[in-house]
């Protein structure tokens, strides 16, 4: 059965009159005749009798009646929710981002995401670097937020700004008015990070083993919050994406700018290349619209 053949079954039954029915349907005598035709041979049996002036349902026409209205009515609800879906008047966009992002620079986004299409819902899931590469790779969510992937990744990745590392240290350090510090004076102290495998932690380590650096690390957390009050405790000194320095301000450590090397990395928007939702590209669209390099006045 098609939807068109029981359209046709319909209008017949309910006007049980063929020339009511191709007014209904605008369609002519013979079309329509054709497609009832169609659908009693596709079942195998009749569903109308008919003479010149009258027509009836046969008994299995009767017991077609009620299915024929809840699948007709199923379709144009089916319809409606794609229709809306497409022009963004309803639907769900996933996203999973780490929760430096997703505490930081995301929650604006979303407010500007909310005032264009206040009908569409957002999921957010904050979670480490290496799950939002996971997440978009197994397809559970359909946009990612995090550190670009190696060139071996089979995500596409959208870069929005570059975020770079910068020093963390205590407020009543002497390190704390300085401009600036270089790794080797900030490595003299006692260093706090992430566990493996963290992206940040692995960062670090390949960017300071090329200058033949190590870091003296004397204690790790798997959260950053938890890095940000050992540091403002004066346990010792860390670095973290720049994207992080308001949160460890307000956790009570000082960030100051980090050199020799500049350890920086891109961040952007991971996908698996498949056709997006209409909801998920317009949240896409405007993460690349975001000028978010600005707003990261950290120092």
């Amino acid at each position: 059965m098609t939807v068109k053949q029981i359209r046709a079954f319909l209008a017949v039954a309910q006007s049980l009159s063929f020339a009511v029915a191709c007014e209904r349907l605008h369609l002519s005598q013979s079309a329509l005749s054709l497609t009832i035709k169609a659908l009693e041979e596709g079942l195998g049996g009749r569903l109308f009798t008919r003479n010149t002036r009258n027509v009836a349902l046969t008994a299995e026409g009767e017991s077609l009646l009620p299915l024929a209205r809840r699948l007709i009515a199923d379709w144009d609800n089916a319809e409606d929710e794609l229709r809306q879906r497409f022009t963004l008047q309803r639907g769900r966009v996933t996203l999973a981002a780490m929760p430096s992002f997703a505490g930081n620079l995301l929650p604006p986004i979303l407010k500007t995401f909310r005032a264009r299409y206040p009908k569409v819902n957002v999921t957010v899931n904050d979670v480490i670097n290496e799950q939002v590469l996971e997440m978009v790779r197994d397809r559970q969510v359909e946009l990612g937020v995090a550190f670009e992937p190696t060139q071996s990744s089979s995500l596409e990745f959208t870069p929005l700004y570059i975020d770079r590392f910068v020093a963390v240290v205590p407020s009543d350090s002497p390190l704390a008015d300085l401009g600036d510090i270089d790794w080797q004076t900030l490595l003299k102290e006692p260093f706090i990070t992430l566990q493996r495998p963290s992206t940040v932690r692995v960062m670090l380590e390949e960017h300071l083993q090329t200058r033949g650096m190590k870091l003296p690390v004397e204690f790790e957390s798997h959260q950053l919050a938890t890095v940000g009050r050992m540091v403002a405790s004066g346990l010792g000194v860390s670095a973290v994406p720049a994207l992080c320095a308001g949160q460890m301000r307000e956790l009570g450590a000082r960030c100051i700018t980090l050199r020799d090397p500049v350890v920086e990395r891109a961040i952007g928007v991971l996908t698996t290349g498949h056709e997006l939702s209409a909801a998920a590209q317009a949240l896409f669209d405007i993460l690349k619209a975001e000028n978010l390099g600005e707003r990261l006045s950290v120092y």
